[in-house]
């Protein structure tokens, strides 16, 4: 089922047929040193995918989903809406390397931004990154300010908070 789209995205549920690519996302050191996380074999990357499969998102404050190209239907990666550790609104992307850039992270975060604001009607969204990611933050700096850093310990790493409101989004 779509969620919504962008100029070249299709934004829609997981499905259990993503399971190739999603592996190619998730077994990628590549891909997940950004995060930073640790590998995911292919039974974990399997588990993991289930747990966003034929569930009702309504219901949960973590919204996961996959990504598409319009041109070719291939899944590219995922998306998220969660809740920070101070119970913000959050959003997330990752994408499979071969379609890094190529404004793929731009479009989804802004795409997610969007929805956020017009669909689920937040005031404030934010997102965390790890800073040696340089290419999302990038991205995220198009959008958003940042707003501090801090460790985060379950991953290890330096993460830079950034923020918009929405009465700026409406703004640009």
């Amino acid at each position: 089922m779509k969620i919504f789209e962008t100029d070249r995205l299709i934004i829609r549920n997981l499905t259990k047929v993503d399971s190739e690519d999603y592996f190619d996302m998730m077994g990628n050191p590549n891909v997940m040193s950004l995060i930073p996380r640790k590998v995911m074999s292919r039974e974990e990357s399997d588990k993991h995918l289930n747990n966003f499969v034929d569930k009702d998102q309504t219901l949960t404050d973590t919204k996961v989903w996959g990504i598409e190209t319009k041109s070719n239907h291939e899944f590219i990666g995922l998306c998220a809406f969660l809740k920070n550790n101070e119970n913000e609104d959050e959003i997330g992307y990752r994408l499979r390397e071969k379609y890094w850039r190529k404004g793929f992270g731009t479009e989804i975060a802004k795409g997610l931004i969007k929805f956020g604001f017009e669909e689920f009607e937040m005031d404030k969204i934010t997102a965390d990154v790890d800073t040696k990611n340089l290419n999302s933050v990038k991205i995220l700096e198009k959008f958003m300010v940042r707003t501090k850093e801090f460790f985060n310990e379950s991953d290890n790493c330096t993460d830079r908070r950034y923020e918009i409101l929405r009465n700026n989004w409406l703004t640009t």
